[in-house]
């Protein structure tokens, strides 16, 4: 599958990614979020969220695992679903909590810290790694279904990245 890689210079490259993922999306996608403590997931989900026309506040889901936020995609409303693994302590947690129902070929669903729910959660269309590197980071994105190829296809020709 496909492979894309950028360095985003600063907070405003995460945001124009976020922007440029916002404009990729489709139904049903499943996006991972790799990346240490403040290399910049939420950053970038705010972002995506905003670019897809939330205008509420995008609050962490750190300690709630899950926020569902309505968007709208080519007219088209539907939910995507901001998961944060990173407190869970077990993949049980989240079976337990009905999560699994959520990934249904409809909402988006954006997870980080997804190796915490592994094994039981879905496996990812597009996966996203973010790394600090110097005041910036560096991002890498690999689609790994064929939904996956189509949004880092979109998203290799978006403005601004």
């Amino acid at each position: 599958m496909a492979h894309f890689t950028a360095h985003l210079h600063d907070e405003a490259g995460t945001t124009a990614l976020g922007v440029a993922l916002a404009r990729a999306l489709a139904p049903g996608l499943v996006l991972y979020l790799h990346g240490d403590l403040g290399a910049g997931k939420t950053t970038l989900t705010r972002a995506l969220l905003h670019a897809a026309g939330y205008v509420g506040t995008v609050k962490s889901p750190t300690y709630t695992l899950s926020e569902p936020y309505r968007i709208s995609i080519d007219g088209q409303r539907l939910d995507l679903i901001h998961y944060d693994l990173y407190r869970m302590a077990s993949p049980e947690e989240f079976l337990d909590a009905g999560f699994r129902e959520d990934f249904n070929g409809v909402n988006i669903c954006v997870v980080e810290w997804p190796e915490k729910g592994a094994p039981v959660l879905p496996p990812p269309d597009l996966k996203l790694t973010l790394s600090i590197s110097g005041h910036g980071r560096d991002v890498e994105c690999e689609a790994q279904t064929a939904l996956g190829q189509l949004c880092l296809n979109r998203l290799k020709f978006a403005p601004n990245l």
